[in-house]
């Protein structure tokens, strides 16, 4: 997360967004970075230092529990949520128009057919798939996304498992996959995917495994493609709703809003080592190519 442009695909935006609307850091702006390197239970120390130090604003990456982690901790600081998950029903705005208090931002929430779109697309991309495994926690799997993804697959004529992962540990769900051997790896649409984004790609790699991913950034690492928002693109509209906050907007008065970028990117550098042709209908309809 240091230097002028960080390796984080999110931070680096953010910054660059910062710099873009007349902040340069060390004269008229002070960015504390904090990061919980994976080990979310840090992050109530971490929010507890950031109080500490008086900050204006602070911006959190990470999951509802971490949302709510920081606002336990300060009722007076204003909170950008980058991903929150139906914030109303978790408690941390009262709506998302007006959401009350000093928590806004940014909500993921979006129609649960993106992840039959995900499959749809895989499916497409890849001749004569039969079996995937699903990877990602039992609450993503229980997730309404999971169920219309259930649906499609039945449709599809998809066998489709479940291996068990959590936040912290991959490493089970990776030998369970090892294991099966299916013809595809599909991971959930979490933090905690997002997270464990190096360790995915790398996994699929080494077990010459087609992986479909919820976030660029793991095909950019070497995933077979994705297909979902763009990460960069809610942290650098989060740096407006810090302008905003700066020149005295009141967070309870800004509303939570939704993504609104999509992309289908492929690595076909991967799809080579993985003995894999992608179909010309499907790299025409991807905004990136990766060769």
């Amino acid at each position: 997360m240091a230097g002028v442009d960080p390796v984080h695909p999110g931070t680096r935006a953010f910054l660059q967004e910062l710099r873009a609307l007349g902040y340069t850091e060390g004269q008229n702006i002070v960015v504390e970075r904090r990061s919980a390197e994976g080990h979310f239970d840090r992050f109530p120390s971490i929010a507890r230092e950031l109080v500490t130090l008086k900050t204006d604003v602070i911006v959190v990456a990470g999951g509802n529990s971490h949302y709510k982690q920081v606002k336990d901790t300060t009722s007076s600081v204003p909170i950008v949520m980058l991903a929150s998950q139906e914030p109303e029903k978790a408690g941390l705005v009262a709506s998302l128009a007006r959401p009350g208090g000093n928590v806004t931002g940014f909500t993921i929430d979006i129609s649960p057919e993106i992840d039959a779109k995900r499959l749809e697309l895989l499916r497409e991309a890849i001749t004569g798939l039969r079996r995937v495994a699903y990877i990602g926690s039992k609450a993503a799997w229980d997730s309404a996304g999971a169920q219309a993804l259930r649906r499609a697959a039945s449709t599809f004529g998809v066998e489709l498992t479940h291996v068990e992962s959590t936040p912290t540990d991959y490493t089970t769900a990776f030998a369970t996959i090892e294991r099966q051997r299916p013809d595809a790896v599909f991971a959930s649409f979490s933090p905690e995917t997002f997270a464990n984004r190096q360790a995915l790609a790398e996994f699929t790699l080494k077990a010459r495994l087609a992986g479909m991913f919820p976030y660029a950034e793991i095909a950019e690492a070497g995933g077979l493609m994705s297909y979902g928002m763009s990460v960069p693109d809610l942290f650098r509209r989060s740096a407006h709703y810090v302008d905003k906050l700066l020149k005295g907007a009141r967070p309870a008065d800004l509303p939570i809003e939704r993504p609104t970028k999509f992309d289908l990117v492929i690595n076909r550098r991967t799809a080579n080592q993985l003995g894999l042709s992608i179909p010309q209908s499907v790299l025409l309809r991807a905004e990136r190519v990766i060769e």
